[in-house]
């Protein structure tokens, strides 16, 4: 063999050599992750993630601002409200829509210790199974955990929102006749269940964008737990 021949074989060797131990760091990376690491690392993007939604959403316009989580109304009712716009109901229309959203920005706050809790009862396993997840696993999760007490929480406060509006209990009534005929789904002909419920989708929705950017750029976090448990996956 020449001294190219040589060259060229020793560089094929050093390159292969070079790849392997990358990936055999990149596989090992996760699973070198200490319990506490990945538990610390899951709680804090978490408490980011949530508090970034609770501050976009719990505030006024929150949800009326935002057409990523304003809340319309449902299906045909949507189109029956353009009607009575055109009879001169407009105002009444909006006042339900306004109601519906400003209920959703008062109920929002509520979700803090909820979520946090969610957080404390989350064992390892839990943490390095959601971290090996796709990009949303971590609002999967605590959806999963916290939307059934959250409703609970969120209700009472929706309610007392919608109630003050002369539209709301005349939306119950045409809904559940609408829900009686197969056009609107059974869970959107109340209209407090159905503010409640899409008070949780869009606090779900943007703990889902917050979560999605601490996983492309975990060091813009500013947090090296965060950067080391989520670099980790990069």
């Amino acid at each position: 063999m020449d001294r190219r021949q040589f060259n060229s074989a020793a560089s094929t060797t050093l390159g292969l050599l070079a790849l392997a131990a990358v990936q055999q760091a990149r596989a090992l990376t996760l699973n070198d992750l200490t319990e506490t690491e990945a538990s610390q690392g899951l709680r804090t993007a978490l408490e980011k993630g949530a508090l970034a939604a609770v501050n976009l959403l719990g505030k006024p316009d929150g949800f009326l601002g935002n057409p990523k989580v304003r809340i319309p109304l449902p299906g045909f009712l949507e189109d029956a409200a353009k009607i009575l716009k055109s009879l001169g109901q407009g105002k009444r229309v909006d006042e339900l829509v306004t109601a519906m959203n400003r209920a959703a920005e008062a109920a929002v706050p509520m979700a803090r210790d909820l979520l946090v809790n969610a957080v404390k009862s989350m064992n390892v396993n839990d943490a390095r199974r959601i971290l090996g997840g796709g990009d949303t696993s971590v609002t999967a999760f605590f959806a999963e955990k916290t939307r059934e007490p959250l409703a609970v929480k969120f209700l009472p406060v929706v309610t007392k929102a919608t109630e003050k509006v002369g539209l709301a209990e005349k939306y119950n009534r045409v809904a559940g006749k609408a829900a009686g005929f197969g056009l609107l789904k059974k869970e959107d002909a109340n209209i407090q269940q159905y503010v409640t419920g899409k008070s949780l989708d869009g606090l779900y929705l943007m703990i889902g964008e917050e979560e999605k950017k601490i996983r492309q750029d975990p060091v813009s976090t500013g947090s090296a737990v965060l950067k080391k448990v989520f670099g980790a996956l990069k």
